[in-house]
């Protein structure tokens, strides 16, 4: 039996995100000046797009109605996805960061910033960009050797599948 509110409402609420085609990733409960916040945050393998949102938010409040859930006191429902630089911790969080840039802590100590190619039920294969004109270069890295690992935004990236298409039409 769960012990904290979270807890319930993870037991309460991620069938009904579950039924919806989406993950429920996390689920928090805080208290913003005199108001409760209920933050729900969804994802799926193709994203979560508005209507998606939409969708849940309103099963989700219905839910909540139903079974008083939340108490008698006034408190905001939040649903949104998980942000840019979201926090890789579950297998399918590395599946769907598959060629995004991440930074790794690793447990052995030190980081690694590193591209991956391909999430296997062991690890990960990563390219690891080069440094001052050199090549980069390939690596596998196992779920042991992640002490933490955390999607990075980059607003200059280069795709490669688009920069080689534009050269073909020039």
């Amino acid at each position: 039996m769960s012990t904290t509110q979270s807890e319930r409402l993870r037991e309460l609420l991620e069938p009904l995100v579950v039924s919806q085609g989406l993950d429920l990733e996390e689920i928090a409960v805080d208290s913003v000046g005199r108001k409760r916040v209920l933050r729900v945050v969804v994802d799926s393998d193709t994203g979560a797009d508005l209507d998606a949102i939409a969708d849940v938010s309103r099963a989700l409040s219905a839910k909540l109605d139903e079974t008083n859930a939340m108490g008698d006191a006034a408190y905001d429902l939040e649903v949104g996805t998980p942000g840019a630089e979201r926090l890789l911790t579950e297998h399918r969080h590395f599946v769907r960061a598959t060629d995004r840039l991440v930074k790794f802590e690793l447990t052995e100590g030190g980081e690694l910033v590193a591209r991956i190619l391909k999430a296997d039920e062991d690890g990960l294969d990563v390219e690891v960009p080069g440094v001052k004109g050199r090549k980069a270069t390939s690596r596998r890295l196992g779920f042991p050797e992640i002490a933490k690992a955390r999607v990075q935004v980059e607003f200059n990236r280069k795709d490669s599948k688009t920069d080689m298409k534009e050269e073909e039409e020039a």
